[in-house]
């Protein structure tokens, strides 16, 4: 099994694990990779350093590397990147943990609660623009969360 490193077009890093090169290769001329966080089908292999148990190998030489702050501040981001997608991943999870999902009935169901004809919940669905506009309209404030493909099936 292979562990790639992989990134969309918007900058997310995500890891994806594969038979083989040939595999990760043939998974994204189908179109079958997309990112977990936006679904941008467009996505890209990082270079990766292999990670090799040889006995008694000696380690290779080191490498001209940037400067030790600018690789300290590269890591930073990159940490401090990987932290937000695991926190706002988290937080969709509990969202979808903690709300009925009531599909297109959206709108006529953040209706009924508002007006008290039935228990208030939390709900989740979708709504037009239209839609959500003529709720705002009545005093009723929803908030658009788009959620990642991935988030849409049954969560693992």
């Amino acid at each position: 099994m292979k562990v790639f490193d992989l990134q969309c077009m918007q900058g997310h890093l995500f890891e994806g694990w594969f038979g083989s090169d040939d595999d990760f290769q043939a998974q994204k001329a189908r179109g079958l990779l997309a990112c977990p966080l936006c679904n941008d089908a467009e996505v890209r292999r990082l270079p990766s350093a292999p990670r090799l148990n040889l006995s008694g190998a000696q380690a290779p030489p080191p490498t001209p590397a940037a400067s030790p702050a600018a690789t300290a501040t590269a890591a930073a981001t990159v940490a401090r990147s990987a932290d937000m997608q695991s926190a706002w991943l988290q937080a969709v999870r509990q969202l979808v943990e903690r709300t009925e999902d009531v599909g297109e009935r959206f709108a006529e169901e953040a209706r009924r609660i508002h007006y008290g004809e039935v228990a208030q919940r939390g709900i989740r669905g979708q709504a037009s623009p239209e839609e959500r506009q003529a709720l705002l309209d009545e005093g009723i404030e929803t908030v658009a969360i788009p959620l990642p493909a991935s988030m849409k099936g049954p969560l693992q």
